[in-house]
């Protein structure tokens, strides 16, 4: 019986209700997958074999292991598209990194997880017109939004992994703006500096907090841009999150940093770890 649209993962496939998909698949926490799609037609996958090159390129750059080579792949797109009614498809395929653990990094070993989808579809008619508007491209400036699609973070924390160290901090034209998943700040001659909200950073609740906690120590505080050149300079560089409240860096590329304002240091970690026991009554962040 030939289905009206078919749905696909790792082996299995049926109706889209019926087809399951893992809880712990990196595509829902990550968007860590990469696709491609095209037309079917009389039974034909069109310009299948372009699509595969793009596809499995698309994978490589991103280390992510298809669990089957080209020939089998199109065999398998063709042979699913033959199950599907109607004349005119659209056929789309995906590959996500696999089934792990919730974590920025993951396991070395893992096998990607190959999703296909199949339904009828009419091409438009080339003869009527269409409407357009123009928009500035903001489609990278959106790190505002703790948005699921976090492939650049999951690059450079897998990257940092390998490196032997905790974070990546990224920058933007010399200018510092935040790390893969953690925002990141300075103590400068008694003064913090951490870049202000804007579209280029998330908006750190942690972040905020600590801010907060520096006025009620009376630390000045700088929310403005600073320079890769000043976070080599800093006399102590701060990372935050809302699972790590308030760390600190002690390398940087490879070479020493911070370790040159301990005192005020501590304080902005005590005033921040006294907010959290006082919240959950708890008394130790290790335990």
């Amino acid at each position: 019986m030939l289905l009206k649209e078919l749905a696909y993962y790792d082996g299995v496939y049926g109706t889209p209700e019926e087809v399951k998909i893992p809880f712990n698949d990196r595509v829902h926490f990550f968007g860590d997958g990469v696709y491609d799609a095209t037309v079917g037609a009389n039974g034909k996958v069109y310009l299948l074999q372009d699509h595969l090159d793009r596809f499995y390129s698309s994978a490589k750059a991103l280390d992510i292991h298809i669990p089957m080579g080209k020939t089998e792949l199109g065999s398998l797109l063709t042979g699913l598209l033959a199950r599907v009614e109607g004349s005119t498809h659209f056929v789309y395929w995906q590959v996500t990194r696999g089934v792990n653990d919730r974590n920025h990094v993951y396991d070395d070993d893992i096998t990607g997880k190959l999703w296909v989808m199949i339904r009828p579809n009419q091409l438009n008619d080339p003869d009527k017109p269409i409407k357009l508007v123009t928009r500035p491209d903001t489609r990278f400036y959106h790190c505002n939004i703790k948005t699921l699609n976090l492939i650049p973070s999951v690059v450079a924390a897998e990257e940092a992994k390998h490196l032997g160290v905790q974070e990546t901090v990224f920058h933007r034209d010399g200018i510092v703006t935040e790390c893969a998943h953690s925002n990141v700040s300075i103590l400068k001659d008694g003064v913090f500096y951490s870049h202000p909200n804007d579209e280029l950073i998330l908006r750190g609740i942690a972040k905020t907090h600590m801010i907060q906690a520096c006025y009620r120590l009376g630390i000045q505080v700088m929310e403005k841009p600073f320079t890769l050149d000043q976070l080599r300079d800093a006399d102590e560089i701060i990372v935050t999150s809302s699972s790590n409240f308030c760390l600190h860096a002690c390398e940087l590329d490879g070479k020493p940093a911070g370790g040159k304002d301990p005192e005020t240091l501590k304080a902005i970690q005590d005033a921040v770890l006294q907010e959290y026991y006082d919240y959950t009554g708890k008394t130790s962040v290790l335990d």
